[in-house]
């Protein structure tokens, strides 16, 4: 079966992206398995724009931006779910201790506390290497805001993990 131009590229495009975007979706959200379907349905969106998308300068930076939004949009769906959760496990007469706190917190649960827009800027100028002008246009907002949420991000970090941890991380990865 002979693929037509826009199918063949649109293919290419999602041979070359798809496990980069899962990736994005997984640091993001934390989760593999909604790292895999979010980073198809981002996929599958694209495709139903290809032949616009196509001809535009950065398509690699937008299929970006929809795994970030739609991250963003999974992560607050499942902390309304958790809040219903806790609203209707809150009226039964029965209490609950705090939650047990990790003696040693690892990269991903730091980065789950961060707010989105500073865990997205961060993960994607350290973890995908783009430059604040590519992370900006991946996630819509300007230059300057990646430069100031990336920067909180990783004080953020550094107070949880630790300057060192912190450190060991940015300059091990451009090691490699």
């Amino acid at each position: 079966m002979l693929l037509d131009d826009a199918s063949a590229e649109f293919h290419e495009f999602f041979e070359r992206h798809y496990a980069e975007l899962a990736r994005l979706a997984h640091l993001l959200t934390g989760e593999t398995d909604a790292a895999d379907d979010l980073a198809a349905d981002a996929l599958i969106a694209l495709w139903q724009r290809w032949d616009r998308l196509r001809a535009a300068d950065h398509p690699l930076a937008y299929a970006r931006g929809v795994v970030a939004n739609m991250a963003r949009a999974r992560i607050r769906s499942a902390v309304r779910e958790r809040r219903r959760i806790l609203l209707f496990w809150s009226r039964s007469p029965e209490g609950t201790d705090g939650p047990d706190v990790a003696a040693v917190l690892d990269v991903r649960t730091a980065l789950a506390r961060l707010p989105f827009r500073k865990r997205a800027c961060v993960v994607l100028r350290h973890a995908f290497d783009l430059s604040e002008k590519d992370t900006a246009v991946a996630l819509g907002i300007s230059v300057g805001t990646v430069k100031s949420q990336t920067s909180k991000g990783m004080a953020e970090l550094e107070r949880a993990l630790g300057a060192r941890a912190v450190g060991e991380l940015t300059t091990g990865r451009r090691n490699r």
